[in-house]
């Protein structure tokens, strides 16, 4: 019997679609809709070589997280996304918030077909890209990759598309865009070809140069060797030079246009490329927008206080200020633009500070100034002290409260008083050299005072007495007059609890975040330490990510009373962080208590306000709310005649509209809500 290849199969019957045969104008028979129609099952065949290419595929979702920076959490649009490889290769990646956009419902629902198929996350919508009808300032990152852009006949519709995208990114967020390289593509393209484009399909190809200029209008044959011509269709594409596309971008509004250079195409068969040839690789940022006044209401005057980026910073990489904070001080400022009611100023100068606040005629200070006066984080207690001495109302912590928080040790005792479960542990103080050592190992070992897990690295952990002294010799010498603390090391499940609000007004418990250690190589010690927050080409930065803790009911309210507890007796104010930890019994522990938690866009706090539907100007506005309420706040030169100060009509309660348990008393766990 001959191989099942060779085997001669019958002549079926049918009806063979018609051809144009010989076309003096390409362009007069293109339809002006032709996208329409064009993007079906014969489209995955006559362009599957590189656009069902793992490896294009695979090198595109490359340049989007690099050059957009996106996280786990990010939510993320694939506009025009055909049959969804970003999209399900991204969702491979562990992005959560995936959203796939394509006028043909031919490969959405291929799209969503193959990502059932790998149980894959990624919502699929059939929309057009000038109007996909999705909520403005809703993505983090909306990319247009793989030459789906300029298929329009009129420059005006790819306007709209860039002024759609403009208004449902967020104002921090980033456009990817990916498209042929006009200026190359007008002079190189192939005239006439012809490829079989599996064993029994050809296609024939035809190009020319629209009578603007502008355009590459495309013709395909496609011949099946049995049925003869199956499809004979036209197609456009609008060639944007390098010079044109940002001239474009920017007339929409898109700020910071970046071009990173060319990508060229991988194909299966290594043929006809088209027009995916070369293409250029473009980053934006989105377009400003100003903020929608709220009627007659009030404006209040905020002075936003940040560390100084002109400054050594030992805490950060490298010492100091790198490119990722200055786009964590973007993100922010877009953040806060977003909020109605508010005027925002900054100050960052350090030199000039405390003339500056002393001239200073504002409401209230956003005081995110974390990394201490003159970016010394012993000194961080130092600014809310100059702004009491000032007389200006802040937001967060006193310094009291930072200082009480900065030493360890002291917080484990506050948290023994009240009965809050704490680990093991033996203070070594600066230069002692009696100190009794404790033998229950594994331990690990950290400053008594510090911030940003400074000193504590993958080799803080230790298993045995000489691996501790020689730790304790190391922190010694890098901290040499700070006290040491040797604790037992928790391995279980790791914690953290945000509240927004005060004790008086009522406090607010964010979903509860869980540290996911699963993908982080098991020969390393699962901790969040110092290369977890400041080296991004550590595993610790690139391995751990975080979920929503699925806790029972009364351990959620535990932590969360717990949390409750500490939060008054320590002085916190507007927000805290509380950070758990579970023994190999089971005991969830206290690590650490963080009065002004990092307020960055992919922070814990961040995080945790996401799983509550929380956007990140919203968690700020609660912050800033809180802070209102606490002091009564009405907006210089609003208060009604005859009011007493501080009984003003402040903004609502912070937390209000959150899908966020509240507290009703410090001493009482708040009510599950099944986050």
């Amino acid at each position: 019997m001959a191989p099942a290849s060779k085997v001669k199969r019958p002549r079926r019957a049918h009806t063979a679609r018609s051809c144009l045969g010989p076309v003096a104008d390409l362009e007069a028979h293109l339809p002006p809709e032709w996208w329409r129609s064009l993007f079906n099952a014969l489209y995955v065949k006559t362009d599957g070589d590189v656009v069902e290419n793992s490896e294009n595929t695979r090198r595109e979702v490359d340049f989007i997280v690099a050059a957009a920076a996106i996280q786990p959490h990010s939510q993320i649009l694939d506009l025009c996304c055909g049959q969804g490889r970003h999209c399900i290769e991204l969702a491979r990646r562990g992005f959560k918030d995936v959203t796939g956009v394509d006028r043909s419902r031919y490969l959405i629902r291929l799209a969503r077909k193959r990502a059932q198929a790998e149980n894959l996350q990624v919502v699929f919508k059939e929309g057009d890209a000038r109007n996909p009808r999705l909520t403005e300032n809703s993505f983090d990152c909306v990319a247009i990759m793989g030459n789906s852009f300029g298929y329009f006949s009129n420059k005006q519709d790819d306007e709209k598309v860039l002024a759609t995208v403009g208004k449902i990114l967020r104002l921090s967020g980033q456009l990817v865009l990916d498209i042929t390289d006009g200026a190359y593509m007008s002079e190189h393209f192939e005239r006439r070809s012809w490829e079989w484009i599996d064993e029994h399909h050809f296609v024939c190809r035809e190009r020319s140069i629209s009578q603007d200029g502008e355009r590459l209008i495309s013709r395909e044959v496609i011949v099946h060797d049995e049925m003869g011509v199956i499809a004979d269709q036209f197609y456009a594409e609008r060639l944007y030079t390098k010079d044109a596309i940002q001239r474009l971008l920017e007339k929409c509004g898109f700020r910071n246009v970046r071009h990173h250079g060319h990508t060229d195409t991988v194909s299966d068969r290594d043929q006809d490329l088209g027009m995916m040839a070369r293409r250029l690789l473009i980053t934006a940022d989105a377009p400003q927008r100003a903020a929608k006044a709220r009627g007659k209401a009030p404006v209040i005057d905020v002075t936003v206080l940040l560390g100084d980026p002109r400054l050594p910073d030992t805490v950060k990489l490298n010492g100091q200020f790198n490119p990722e904070d200055m786009d964590t001080v973007r993100r922010l400022k877009d953040a806060l633009a977003e909020l109605p009611g508010y005027r925002f100023r900054y100050l960052d100068n350090h030199k000039t500070l405390e003339r500056d606040l002393a001239g200073l005629r504002t409401d209230l200070v956003f005081n995110l100034c974390d990394e201490g006066l003159n970016n010394d984080p012993f000194k961080e207690l130092h600014v809310p002290a100059m702004l009491d001495a000032l007389g200006l109302p802040y937001t967060g912590a006193n310094p009291g409260a930072l200082a009480a928080c900065y030493d360890k040790g002291l917080v484990r005792a506050v948290a023994m008083t009240l009965d809050v479960p704490v680990p093991l542990e033996t203070y070594v103080r600066a230069g002692d050299q009696g100190a009794t050592l404790p033998s229950v190992f594994p331990a690990i070992l950290k400053p008594n005072f510090g911030d940003s897990s400074q000193g504590i690295t993958k080799d803080a952990v230790v298993k045995n007495t000489k691996g501790l002294l020689d730790y304790l010799d190391k922190l010694r010498a890098e901290f040499p007059r700070r006290p040491i603390l040797v604790q037992e090391y928790l391995t279980g499940a790791e914690y953290s609890v945000s509240l927004i609000g005060n004790p008086e007004q009522g406090l607010r418990a964010l979903p509860i975040l869980e540290v996911d250690y699963s993908k982080l190589d098991p020969k390393l010690p699962r901790i969040l330490g110092y290369e977890s927050k400041w080296e991004p080409g550590s595993p610790y930065w690139t391995q751990i990510s975080y979920h929503e803790a699925n806790l029972a009911d009364h351990l959620q309210g535990q932590l969360i009373e717990h949390s409750a507890r500490l939060f008054e007796r320590l002085g916190c104010r507007e927000y805290a962080r509380f950070d758990f930890r579970a023994d190999a019994k089971g005991e969830i522990k206290l690590l650490e208590v963080n009065p002004n938690p990092g307020w960055c866009w992919d922070g814990k706090l961040n995080l945790m306000a996401g799983y509550a539907g929380i956007r990140y100007p919203e968690l700020l506005r609660q912050i800033l709310q809180a802070a209102e309420e606490r002091i009564g706040l009405v907006p210089k030169g609003q208060q009604p005649q005859g009011a007493a100060p501080g009984n003003g009509n402040g903004h609502a309660s912070a937390g209000s509209g959150s899908q966020s348990p509240a507290v009703p008393s410090p001493m009482m766990a708040a009510p599950s809500t099944g986050h």
